[in-house]
């Protein structure tokens, strides 16, 4: 069996990004997915507590796992760590289509899976913390904070999920993708990186645009 995971972590994310990533990655290899699996919830719940722990209790030997990123299962190294073992020990395979990782039962794959746990946990504190500090030093000089009034809905839907997006997009996500995800045009996307992400605080885009 061929399972295809998702998850997000709030109301305003939609499934229909992952879902086509995971799409065009089957459909290029010529593969029938059999089942969807998809959760809201955030990748800090207990396993004990997500859809995705009675998904693995009742995969088996040979069955297939797909995500789009490893940190769709979970959002610190420890909890992916163990994911990828259970999966390892009952002979799942998982195909992680960003990280571009297979898990196998080989050690290269788990030194690998651990490598890019142990990444991701880093950058997504990183990120944490310069959106604190950015926050703090604004409100240090008098910048409100909170919700402007008056901005339309697009708007507010990217400096609602700037920290996101930032992270997104240092992982590699298609401005197209995130759009459609935002609910807004691909090009009213591009519009408000380039007003509100400085080359120095955000490269990947200033990259992406000089592509």
């Amino acid at each position: 069996m061929i399972y295809a995971y998702i998850r997000v972590s709030t109301e305003l994310q939609s499934y229909e990004g992952q879902r086509y990533e995971i799409e065009q990655w089957a459909d290029r290899r010529g593969w029938n997915l059999d089942k969807w699996v998809q959760e809201k919830v955030s990748g800090t719940t207990e396993l004990r507590k997500r859809t995705l722990d009675s998904l693995l209790k009742r995969m088996k030997k040979g069955d297939i796992l797909i995500c789009t990123e490893l940190s769709r299962l979970g959002r610190n190294m420890m909890m992916v760590m163990g994911i990828l073992n259970t999966c390892s020990q009952k002979g799942i395979k998982i195909y992680s289509i960003k990280d571009n990782f297979e898990l196998s039962d080989s050690l290269n794959a788990k030194i690998i899976a651990f490598a890019f746990s142990l990444a991701a946990e880093i950058e997504r504190n990183l990120i944490s913390q310069r959106t604190r500090e950015a926050l703090a030093a604004k409100k240090q000089v008098g910048f409100k904070l909170g919700r402007p009034c008056g901005k339309s809905r697009e708007r507010r839907k990217f400096e609602e999920r700037e920290a996101y997006i930032r992270e997104e997009l240092s992982h590699g996500a298609a401005i197209s993708r995130l759009a459609i995800e935002l609910g807004m045009h691909r090009n009213t996307l591009s519009r408000y990186l380039k007003e509100n992400l400085r080359e120095d605080s955000c490269p990947e885009f200033a990259r992406k645009e000089q592509v």
